[in-house]
């Protein structure tokens, strides 16, 4: 049961990078977050860029990391054979990652199509990034979860405590995302995921 929860994970990360490429990808090149300082590029990027684009990744991308939780989850209780520590650990973390991924992953969709919405003008782009600003602690919390889970697993395996070999500790978010950000692709951290969760689902 915990191999196919990881392999549902994995479809999950699969499915949340696409929704990331949906809105990061357009039609006139590829978004930055400097642009947001700048409605000149910014209107000029998200030109033609079409509305169901933005909430076509909100909508998927809650799916996908409803999915993507199962293997959060199904790690958390197979850690517990080992250490109830560290599944405890494991656990808050995962929960604080995905009660603000989810609203985080939305409001980043949303600020796009209100944006696009709005008419691409100056005030439209004052008001999606106070939006933002407003509403980054979804982010920051959702990487503090993320990042209690990751640290808290890769010391679990690299010090033995676990079944898996201490090689296997490269399986990991945090090495999987340093590796992948040296290729700046957009939504590394979903791809660190989907290649930690099958990697995992193969080697378990």
């Amino acid at each position: 049961m915990i191999r196919i929860l990881l392999l549902i994970a994995f479809f999950g990360h699969v499915l949340c990078w696409y929704c990331d490429c949906l809105i990061t990808y357009t039609p006139n090149g590829r978004f930055s977050a400097k642009q947001l300082n700048d409605n000149e590029k910014l209107s000029e990027l998200l030109e033609g860029m079409p509305l169901k684009r933005p909430m076509c990744s909100i909508v998927l991308g809650i799916l996908a990391l409803i999915m993507s939780f199962c293997g959060f989850l199904a790690l958390c209780e197979w850690m517990r054979q080992f250490s109830n520590v560290y599944a405890a650990i494991m656990i808050i973390g995962a929960v604080l990652f995905i009660t603000c991924v989810i609203p985080h992953h939305a409001i980043c969709g949303l600020v796009e199509w209100f944006y696009i919405r709005l008419g691409c003008t100056e005030n439209a782009r004052k008001i999606i990034l106070d939006f933002f600003k407003k509403t980054s602690a979804t982010m920051i919390v959702c990487y503090i979860g993320l990042l209690i889970f990751a640290v808290t697993f890769f010391i679990a395996v690299i010090t033995g405590t676990t079944s898996l070999p201490r090689w296997a500790c490269i399986f990991n978010t945090l090495p999987l995302f340093f590796i992948i950000s040296l290729f700046r692709i957009a939504g590394g951290g979903n791809i660190a995921n989907a290649v930690m969760f099958i990697a995992l689902f193969i080697i378990t």
